[in-house]
């Protein structure tokens, strides 16, 4: 018997079949279509469909996120492997942009010598600019401590899409994004990360 036998080759026959898988575990959630086209992306992404059941948003979410990124918002990210997953070239098409500091040299000596993570500091560097924007992030939960203790003070990012990933503080920063008075879009427990923070981003990117 031939290994590779009913294996399938041509790029978009591929895509077609795992969309097509990806639509029977969504068949099932009560989800707005918005909402089925980010978690059918973190599902495609993941290659895991338990996390449809993790996924949380807040009511204004979707519309919030596709509205700012439609009139041109940038997205501002907590590490550059999650700007790096971003369709830049969609983004671009309204206007936005990605950004991140956390290579800066500035923000690298600060989070040297304060002794906290670089994500962190680039996070408090970027202040008032994240009004109105998207706030993207995959990797740092001290990212998203920092992003919140901002929103309590005023601070109103449209949408933050936070998945920090990990066992220290990751799903404890995720709780306290559900309970803040900000758009959201989030995996509850330990899981995330980048990739699927930027498959997050370009579901939005690509609703209608």
């Amino acid at each position: 018997m031939d290994i590779f036998e009913g294996v399938l080759w041509h790029p978009r026959e591929i895509e077609r079949e795992s969309m097509r898988l990806v639509e029977e575990f969504l068949r099932p959630l009560r989800l707005s279509p918005g909402e089925k086209a980010v978690v059918g992306r973190i599902i495609h992404t993941s290659g895991d469909p338990d996390l449809a059941k993790q996924v949380r948003f807040h009511p204004r979410a979707v519309e919030a996120g596709v509205a700012a990124l439609k009139r041109g918002a940038h997205v501002y990210t907590d590490v550059t492997m999650l700007g790096a997953g971003i369709n830049s070239s969609r983004l671009s098409r309204w206007g936005g942009a990605v950004h991140c500091a956390v290579h800066s040299p500035a923000v690298v000596a600060e989070a040297k010598a304060r002794g906290i993570t670089r994500s962190a500091v680039a996070m408090e560097r970027f202040g008032e600019k994240l009004n109105g924007q998207v706030v993207a992030i995959g990797n740092a939960p001290t990212a998203l401590f920092v992003l919140l203790g901002m929103i309590r003070r005023g601070l109103r990012p449209a949408l933050v899409v936070g998945m920090p990933v990990g066992f220290v503080g990751a799903a404890r920063s995720k709780e306290l994004l559900m309970q803040a008075d900000v758009p959201y879009i989030t995996i509850r427990g330990t899981r995330g990360g980048s990739p699927l923070a930027a498959a997050t981003i370009n579901a939005l990117l690509y609703i209608d």
